[in-house]
C-alpha cells in the first residue's frame, strides 16, 4: 500500500443481536467473543500488515473510544473520530472521507466494520490490494462474499460485466444492491451464480465518495461542508454536534451505493468471513465437537445433545444439557437466554421489549 492508502474502522454499533453478552457499555466489538482478542483488536491486527497505525482511523462514540484506546494504544488519539451520536454508516463514511481529504487530497480509504471475523487473512490482504487499485480508477468498490447457502440474513449484490484492464483479481460492475430477501428469493440468488453477500466492506477515493454524497444526499453534504470548515478550530465541537443532531440515520448502502455511478464488486470465495451478527453465526466460526455442539467461556456437559451452543462468562460455571438439539444457551449471571438456533435473530426483539419496559439494568 502507498502513502495515500488508509483504513477506516466503523466501530460505534451496539450489537444488540448478541445480547445478553453484548451490552450498552460493552458492545460486541469490545468483547473477546471468539478467543483472547476482542473483535476490535482482531480487526486492527489484520490491518497492520498493510497500514501503519498513523493511517488507521476509527469512527465511534465517546464511551466506546476510551475502551478502544486501552485495547489498541498504538492508534493515535487524533485518529479517533468521535460521533456526537450514531447517524448510520453513510454519515460515518462521509465524516471519515471529509477528514481524510483535508489531510491528504489523494486519500484512498477502506471502510471496514469492527466486528467481522475473517479466517483467511492472506486472501483478505490480496483482495484489499486489488480493491485499492480499482478504487484508484475512481470506482466505488465493495467486497462481496461468495454465498455458501441461501441466507435471508444478508443483503446481496448482483454483478454485471467484468471490468477490463490489467487487474489482479476478477472485478465486476455492480448491477444492483438488494435488500435482505426471503428464503425463496435467496435460493434464486444462489442458483443464478451472479450474486454475492453484501459484506459492508468498501474501498474508494475520499473525493469519489464525497462527490456521490453531494449528488445523492444534499443534507449530509451540507453538514459535512460545515464541519470541514471548522475542523481543528475552537468551533469544531459545537458545529459538529449541531450538524450531526439534525441528520437522518441512513446506511451508506441505501443512501449512496444503490444509485451510485461506477460501482464495482470483487466477489470473494474462501475468505472465511462472518459478520458475527447473531448467536447462531457462532456455529460457523467456533469449532464444534463431534455432535455439533459449541461451548465457550463455560464448562458444558452434554447428554443426548446436538448442534447446541452454550456460551457463558464464567469458566467455573458448569452447564448441563440433556436431550437438547439446535439450541442456543447464553448465561451471563444476571440473564439466561435460551432459544432455538433458528430463532436467534429475534434477540433484537427482546432488547426492544426491555427498552420499552424500562428494564435498563439488563441492557
Amino acid at each position: 500500500m502507498n502513502e495515500h492508502s488508509y483504513a477506516v474502522i466503523m466501530a460505534g454499533g451496539g450489537g444488540t443481536r448478541l445480547w445478553p453478552v453484548s451490552r450498552k457499555d460493552r458492545p460486541k466489538q469490545l468483547l473477546p467473543l471468539l478467543g483472547e482478542e476482542t473483535l476490535f483488536q482482531s480487526t486492527v491486527a489484520r490491518l497492520t500488515d498493510l497500514f501503519p497505525f498513523e493511517r488507521i482511523l476509527v469512527v465511534t462514540v465517546e464511551e466506546q473510544a476510551r475502551e478502544m484506546q486501552k485495547q489498541v494504544a498504538a492508534i493515535p488519539a487524533d485518529n479517533y473520530l468521535i460521533e456526537p451520536e450514531p447517524r448510520g454508516t453513510a454519515a460515518v463514511a462521509g465524516l471519515a472521507a471529509t477528514v481524510l481529504k483535508q489531510r491528504d487530497p489523494n486519500a484512498v480509504m477502506a471502510v471496514l466494520p469492527s466486528d467481522h471475523f475473517i479466517r483467511n487473512r492472506n486472501l483478505f490482504h490480496y483482495l484489499l490490494r486489488a480493491a485499492f487499485e480499482v478504487a484508484a480508477r475512481n470506482y466505488l468498490v465493495t467486497l462481496g462474499i461468495t454465498p455458501l447457502y441461501p441466507s435471508a440474513a444478508y443483503g446481496y449484490i448482483q454483478q454485471g460485466e467484468p471490468l477490463t484492464g490489467d487487474l489482479k483479481y476478477p472485478v465486476y460492475r455492480v448491477l444492483h444492491f438488494k435488500e435482505k430477501p426471503d428464503e425463496k428469493t435467496a435460493q434464486g440468488f444462489l442458483r443464478s451464480g451472479d450474486h454475492s453477500w453484501n459484506s459492508g466492506m468498501f474501498i474508494w477515493r475520499a473525493d469519489a465518495i464525497l462527490n456521490e454524497i453531494q449528488r445523492q444526499m444534499p443534507k449530509l453534504d451540507a453538514a459535512l461542508k460545515k464541519i470541514s470548515s471548522v475542523w481543528g478550530s475552537a468551533k469544531q465541537t459545537e458545529v459538529f454536534a449541531s450538524c450531526w443532531r439534525d441528520l437522518e440515520t441512513v446506511t451508506v448502502d441505501y443512501g449512496v451505493m444503490e444509485h451510485a455511478e461506477n460501482v464495482a464488486v470483487l466477489p470473494a470465495g474462501g475468505l472465511g468471513w462472518n459478520d458475527v451478527g447473531s448467536w447462531d453465526t457462532l456455529f460457523e466460526v467456533l469449532f464444534p465437537d463431534m455432535d455439533g455442539n459449541v461451548s465457550a467461556s463455560v464448562q458444558h456437559l452434554a447428554f443426548e445433545t446436538h448442534n447446541t451452543l452454550v456460551y457463558g462468562n464464567n469458566h467455573e460455571r458448569l452447564i448441563v444439557t440433556i436431550g437438547m438439539d439446535d439450541t442456543v444457551i447464553v448465561d451471563t449471571g444476571d440473564v439466561l437466554l435460551v432459544c432455538k438456533a433458528d430463532q436467534a435473530q429475534k434477540v433484537r426483539d427482546v432488547v426492544e421489549h426491555l427498552k420499552k419496559h424500562q428494564k435498563e439494568n439488563y441492557l
